[in-house]
């Protein structure tokens, strides 16, 4: 006796069901957002700030680099006083202040909060040894593939303070996933596995905490550090234990593709006629560079977190040892964050924290620019756009020059108001 076609068709959806269960049950769930939280993102919009004086300022800077989108934000000692979006976010949608954005390396933000927040649990320090049998990230097909062994000295401060050693000689391997699969013989995308162990047989370019390199590499071992230390995946720790606790909701980690977009999430412009490229995925397809380009859920904690203005303007008032929002750190977690050395020396996080010029902190690569300057006075200003420009990362010192002209001009304009004030009750 044959079953009937509808009977079939029954028991595969009953079966398709029941996997779909398993694999749910299977799969660590996310944070639950607290109940009754109340969301920035959802009252905040382009009618809550008004000063024409920031409007005009924004859309001749806009004009001038050829930007579709932008965000801003000013932030006076914890106090939210302008959050407005200007031009468009997609085709024929405005840009509002509460929709999300990648932040590039701005991203670096949260992972080094983060790692703050473990070393206050007691469950690292940053001269833990990061690499090696005695290391945090102690996987032994790794510790077999270095080759140099300057890499066992390698600590948490280090990567945090790009001193690892990294060499970008070859390029940067977060930013070069095509290249990176044909030089190593790899037939798809580099898993975060292979990443690590190609990356670790290379010689480092320096002993580590001699020298400084930029690493997006090591705010990856970073991240899989986050995951080690906490027994929870990278993205969920830091929602629960740092953005929820400061009022954050709608962070997320990027997609790489349009499709894979999240509600109120902007589309991403190149800069002028810019040519695509192939895919990272090895497929063969030409892409945007913002879509496909590039791997961006790849990095991370080294730069693929998207929030809104509103939203990182709140982070940052909750790591920033200001007393008008509460912390998700202790006082001394900050004062790590923003010590300053030098001039080379990079901080925690924070690209610079010299307490004569202010704090900066930096993000950008195609379709994105992300910008944060916290000056002295208590003062700090916030820029997101989805469109990249010809000059790249070198964009941000136009940005900060923008800031410094702009906030002399509007300062007297600006709304007296605390944009904050709703999230904090």
């Amino acid at each position: 006796m044959t079953l009937s076609r509808k009977k079939i068709l029954l028991y595969a959806s009953a079966l398709g069901a029941f996997v779909l269960l398993l694999v749910l049950l299977k799969r660590p769930s996310a944070p639950d957002i607290p109940k009754g939280a109340c969301r920035l993102n959802a009252y905040v919009t382009n009618e809550s700030s008004f000063c024409p004086q920031m409007d005009k300022n924004m859309k001749a800077f806009m004009r001038r680099w050829g930007l579709q989108g932008t965000q801003v934000a000013v932030m006076r000692n914890d106090s939210l006083l302008f959050a407005k979006g200007y031009g468009k976010a997609d085709e024929n949608v405005e840009m509002e202040p509460y929709m999300t954005m990648r932040i590039a390396s701005v991203s670096k933000l949260v992972t080094a909060a983060a790692i703050l927040k473990l070393c206050e649990e007691g469950k690292i320090s940053l001269d833990d040894k990061v690499l090696g049998d005695e290391g945090i990230l102690n996987n032994p097909e790794w510790t077999e593939a270095i080759r140099d062994k300057r890499h066992f000295r390698i600590t948490v401060e280090h990567l945090l303070r790009h001193q690892g050693g990294f060499t970008l000689r070859l390029g940067d391997p977060m930013f070069n996933a095509l290249e990176f699969a044909q030089m190593n013989g790899l037939t798809q995308p580099p898993t975060v596995d292979q990443m690590c162990r190609i990356v670790l047989r290379r010689r480092l370019s320096f002993l580590p905490g001699t020298g400084h390199s930029y690493s997006n590499f090591g705010y990856l071992l970073l991240s899989l550090i986050i995951e080690k230390r906490s027994g929870m995946s990278y993205e969920d720790y830091v929602r629960e234990n740092l953005l929820y606790p400061a009022g954050c909701y709608d962070f997320h980690i990027a997609g790489n593709f349009y499709k894979q977009r999240r509600p109120s999430e902007v589309r991403y412009y190149m800069h002028g006629n810019t040519e695509q490229v192939e895919c990272y995925d090895l497929s063969g397809k030409m892409v945007d560079r913002c879509y496909g380009g590039n791997n961006i859920t790849f990095l991370s904690g080294a730069g693929a977190w998207c929030c809104s203005v509103v939203e990182l303007a709140r982070f940052v008032a909750s790591i920033d040892g200001r007393p008008g929002v509460p912390d998700v750190l202790s006082a001394e977690s900050v004062h790590k964050m923003t010590e300053y050395f030098d001039k080379k020396t990079f901080s925690l996080g924070w690209n610079d924290t010299n307490p004569e010029v202010g704090w900066t902190r930096s993000g950008s690569f195609s379709g994105t620019a992300a910008f944060v300057k916290y000056f002295p006075d208590g003062a700090c200003w916030f820029f997101i756009t989805n469109t990249s420009t010809y000059r790249g990362h070198s964009f941000s010192r136009r940005i900060a020059a923008f800031f410094s002209d702009c906030r002399r001009e509007v300062r007297k304009y600006l709304p007296k108001q605390d944009l904050f004030v709703p999230a904090a009750e």
